[in-house]
């Protein structure tokens, strides 16, 4: 079966608009990160934990076990198993590189997984590798480039650059993987798949580490695992109907909302050179969404 076949006009625009959900969640996730850093100590491994154990909770919540949410399913579909091992450590790369490399670098860094996602969706799944995307994805990324300061700053690349370029062929492979799974999987059983294995990942370093936070921290804890895990669900559905490169191109927004809430919660002003990184990541991402 061959995934890349083009969706109708009605399931694009559905697509279109959870993609566009799942950035806004994404958005909120991040901002809340930035306050609680701010503000409290809380470590790498707890905050990777909590997202997963509310993911699963959601999962739970919203979607019957057994009827919609096939939970044998996830040690019993390798497909399953790679999607939730890649993706659960794709997860704590990211916020670690973040704890290490700064936001604006490792976002960066992430958000490459776009150019290797491409790749590996004509590679795997056939998917047509347009010059329209090509063009779109490039002026996005050096957008991107522009916005975070990578290009001004250009330290030496290290070891939790290397992560970060892991981590975003972690990315990749994950939305890759989710498209196959869209053949057979329901949405919450591939995002399951995450929460779980991730949770499994994670769950000894994060009891050896642990020390309890205030009831504040665990507040804003909860709050951007939440918006986080809304925004994976979502993201997960509208690759049903969007392929890997377009929808991945959307999340190229999450930056430029992280620095539009910069601006409106944390006092922050643009240099020029950031707006028209911005200007950019928003007019690559719009040429290719207009154009089919």
């Amino acid at each position: 079966m061959n995934t890349s076949s083009p969706p109708s006009a009605s399931s694009a625009r559905h697509g279109l608009l959870l993609m566009l959900a799942s950035t806004g969640c994404f958005v909120a996730n991040a901002l809340i990160i930035r306050l609680l850093g701010a503000h409290f100590d809380v470590d790498s491994w707890l905050l990777s934990s909590v997202r997963f154990v509310v993911g699963l909770a959601l999962i739970v919540t919203l979607f019957p076990p057994g009827k919609v949410f096939q939970f044998n399913n996830l040690y019993r579909n390798p497909q399953l198993i790679v999607r939730g091992v890649i993706g659960g450590i794709g997860v704590y790369l990211y916020y670690l590189t973040i704890v290490h490399l700064g936001a604006g670098r490792a976002t960066f860094i992430s958000n490459t997984y776009v150019v290797m996602g491409a790749l590996l969706a004509v590679v795997l799944l056939k998917e047509p590798l347009t010059p329209t995307l090509i063009i779109g994805s490039a002026v996005s990324l050096f957008g991107l480039a522009l916005l975070t300061n990578v290009i001004a700053a250009h330290p030496a690349a290290g070891f939790y650059d290397f992560l970060g370029m892991l981590g975003a062929l972690a990315s990749a492979v994950v939305i890759v993987t989710i498209r196959q799974l869209h053949r057979t999987e329901h949405t919450a059983t591939i995002f399951g798949a995450q929460c779980f294995y991730g949770l499994l990942f994670c769950l000894v370093p994060t009891v050896v580490r642990f020390e309890m936070p205030p009831p504040a921290a665990w507040a804003l804890l909860v709050g951007s695992a939440l918006c986080a895990g809304v925004g994976q669900l979502t993201m997960t559905r509208a690759y049903r109907e969007l392929t890997v490169t377009r929808g991945s191109l959307l999340q190229m927004l999450v930056p430029l909302g992280i620095a539009g809430g910069g601006v409106l919660f944390f006092s922050e002003r643009f240099q020029p050179h950031e707006l028209i990184g911005a200007a950019l990541i928003l007019g690559g991402t719009l040429f290719t969404m207009l154009r089919r």
